[in-house]
């Protein structure tokens, strides 16, 4: 596992619960943890690749024998913060078969008639699978509660149900990993910038960023409370700074082996003798 003064990645990033969140106490270019620089990095993490899709096919094989464990990688962020490019570079290096990838948008008619939650289940990962949540659940007390989408009773009753449902999981073999993309302010400036820079890029950008953008304080105190209530020991909040594409990639991908290294399902037993099946086919050849 990573180290660093002999903390694994997740002690160095994991929130601690039960504690007042103040984002800015948290530099958006820091790299803890890292092994060292951008070109060590991006090396260590094709290495993280082979091991996570090794880890991905033992979980997948001991779901056949009946093990319920799964995983769950939640990734929120301000627009441009990278959660597209972290599932490309990080669940790239596994088999889709075996993952479950969502991104959530705006909710539909039919998803408001519902409960929140509602849209969700039918998304969580299925026993050895991995789940990815492009956006999630926590939209519906980030832009819910900025764009004033919900009476502020209602979403100030979310964040225990979320914790409810998140306790649920744990206890039925989820292990959930929540990540926030911490980006800077200016560095999103910059990305959105150049994505009107490059018009292969213009699909990406939408000029409601601009609005969005200059709600920013508003969504800083939307994630801070957030990240405060629902940083619980069996779905902690883990914060990655994203300024730096290399080291957030990089991150997720450590956190993600860390957990699975910690899971450490085993490929099952096979229930037939070995060496009369062995024989049986050489007499058959």
């Amino acid at each position: 596992m990573a180290k660093k003064n002999g903390r694994d990645l997740r002690e160095a990033l994991r929130l601690p619960p039960g504690e007042p969140v103040e984002l800015d106490a948290y530099g958006t270019r820091a790299t803890p943890g890292a092994p060292g620089g951008k070109r060590t990095a991006l090396q260590d993490a094709a290495r993280t690749g082979k091991r996570l899709a090794e880890f991905q096919a033992r979980l997948w094989a001991a779901s056949t024998a009946g093990d319920r464990r799964r995983v769950l990688v939640v990734l929120q962020g301000m627009d441009t913060s990278g959660k597209g490019g972290t599932v490309k570079h990080v669940i790239g290096h596994l088999n889709p078969a075996g993952c479950r990838i969502r991104a959530f948008k705006a909710p539909t008619e039919e998803e408001r008639r519902h409960d929140f939650l509602w849209r969700v289940r039918p998304a969580l990962p299925r026993p050895g699978e991995i789940g990815i949540f492009d956006r999630s659940h926590y939209e519906d007390v980030l832009i819910a509660r900025v764009r004033h989408l919900a009476r502020p009773a209602e979403i100030g009753s979310r964040y225990g149900l979320i914790n409810d449902f998140e306790r649920s999981l744990a206890e039925d073999g989820v292990t959930v990993i929540k990540c926030f993309l911490h980006i800077s302010r200016e560095e999103q400036q910059r990305r959105l910038l150049r994505r009107l820079d490059r018009p292969d890029k213009h699909w990406k950008f939408d000029p409601g960023d601009i609005d969005e953008r200059a709600l920013w304080p508003a969504y800083r105190e939307a994630y801070q409370l957030a990240l405060e209530r629902c940083a619980v020991p069996y779905a902690p909040w883990y914060v990655i700074p994203a300024d730096r594409k290399w080291y957030r990639n990089w991150a997720v991908g450590r956190l993600l082996l860390e957990h699975l290294e910690e899971l450490d399902p085993r490929y099952p037993k096979g229930d037939f003798d070995v060496a009369e099946c062995r024989e049986r086919l050489l007499k058959g050849a």
